[in-house]
């Protein structure tokens, strides 16, 4: 997946409030987004969320690259049509 697409799981992840709800309407499994985030993540060089069983937290700059996110994939679509 390229780089907008880790973006749009992402967004996709925080907007639903978790992997599980995200993967579904992406057609992908929890695990397989968790490792796009984890990815992301990696590539960016910092901790966009914080994880429990339950729920997912933006950190300080995981919000300020959703805020980013939402804005790009927004352009993106509007792009596109």
């Amino acid at each position: 997946m390229d780089s907008s697409g880790e973006m749009a799981a992402f967004v996709r992840s925080v907007e639903l409030g978790g992997f599980s709800a995200a993967a579904r309407s992406l057609g992908l499994t929890p695990s397989a987004l968790s490792k796009l985030v984890s990815r992301l993540e990696g590539r960016l060089g910092v901790r966009l969320l914080n994880r429990t069983t339950r729920k997912l937290v933006l950190t300080l700059e995981g919000e300020a690259f959703y805020l980013r996110c939402q804005r790009i994939l927004s352009e993106i679509r509007e792009a596109e049509t």
